[in-house]
């Protein structure tokens, strides 16, 4: 039983086909701004169960104690800079996550195929880049 190329590569662009759309559909899970605006209600029971049961926990107490002896002797002005400082900090790591994912998902539907217009083979820095530590990624391609 031998397959022609023909048969292989048909083979191989319903796999591509298949792995696409899986792509596709866990983006569309994953996506909780989305899954908010197709069930609004279900999402504001969800939030508001969560606000009572962290109510009765009385976490935001425990926090504000916390708050109060970890900044005890330190003026508004010094706080107010660690704040800010790192609110930076975490929304540049964000960023840099952010931006990584995507290039990753970008890099994966690249190798498959699922980009329209885009070459059919699986760059190099695929395998390079994931290994890079996050921000880092590799420039150097291979076309």
């Amino acid at each position: 039983m031998a397959e022609t190329t023909a048969d292989v590569k048909r083979d191989i662009e319903l796999t591509r086909t298949r792995i696409s759309d899986t792509l596709e559909e866990l983006e569309q899970k994953l996506n909780v701004a989305q899954m908010v605006r197709d069930n609004p209600w279900p999402a504001l029971a969800l939030a508001v169960g969560a606000g009572v049961v962290l109510s009765g926990s009385k976490a935001d107490v425990k926090a504000a104690a916390a708050t109060v002896v970890a900044t005890q002797g330190a003026s508004g002005r010094v706080a107010a800079v660690l704040d800010d400082l790192v609110a930076h900090v975490l929304e540049g790591f964000h960023g840099a996550v952010e931006q990584r994912i995507d290039a990753l998902a970008s890099d994966v539907k690249r190798a498959i195929g699922a980009t329209p217009g885009v070459a059919r083979n699986v760059p190099v820095s695929v395998a390079r880049d994931s290994a890079a530590p996050l921000g880092q990624a590799s420039t150097a391609r291979a076309d």
